[in-house]
């Protein structure tokens, strides 16, 4: 049977008062330096000194970047036009359950093949760039430019020799226009 002091309506209650209860705090014993625990650096963080010198990422922070950046760049525009072609797809006698699967498995496939290539542009371009870096020793334009060149050229090179001239000078065209950009903005806007 349930303790009837637990009730405040109760008639024995009101017959004699009992003091109020204290509720139970679980951290009152607890003085933790709540300063100390959250205070978070804002700089970076480097394991050796030689680390906190270089200006930037290092070969595989570099591949892992723009690897990871091509394809979901690439899987996001693929999943895009693979929803056009789903929704251009549908028939009007096609239940709504058929017209979704339609519509993702149009978005899935495009996605995988837009996303995997630019991954592989992006992966290319990484190693070249890095590359020259390393044998250059100096990071600047130059390695940007030829590391487009090379990637465009590699990425279609199972195309024929034209195919792999044109693509070169596309995506060393395309590196020196985001370089230049990349420099007019650090330029005129102010951040």
């Amino acid at each position: 049977m349930a303790d009837p002091r637990n009730f405040p309506g109760s008639d024995r209650d009101q017959d004699h008062q009992q003091p109020a209860r204290r509720l139970y705090n679980p951290y009152q014993d607890l003085h933790l330096p709540h300063r100390a625990a959250y205070s978070i650096p804002t700089t970076p963080e480097f394991l050796f000194q030689e680390e906190s010198v270089a200006q930037r990422r290092s070969w595989g922070e570099n591949l892992t970047y723009y690897t990871g950046i091509g394809y979901l760049s690439g899987a996001s525009a693929g999943a895009c036009l693979g929803l056009r072609h789903g929704l251009s797809a549908a028939e009007p006698g096609d239940t709504l359950k058929l017209r979704i699967n339609r519509l993702l498995n149009s978005c899935g496939a495009e996605g995988r093949r837009f996303g995997n290539r630019v991954g592989v542009i992006g992966l290319l371009y990484a190693g070249l760039e890095s590359g020259m870096v390393a044998a250059r020793d100096t990071d600047d334009w130059v390695n940007s430019v030829a590391a487009g060149l090379g990637t465009g050229a590699l990425f279609r090179a199972a195309s024929g020799p034209r195919s792999a001239a044109v693509a070169g000078a596309i995506g060393g065209l395309a590196v020196g226009a985001a370089v230049a950009g990349k420099q007019l903005v650090k330029r005129y806007v102010p951040i």
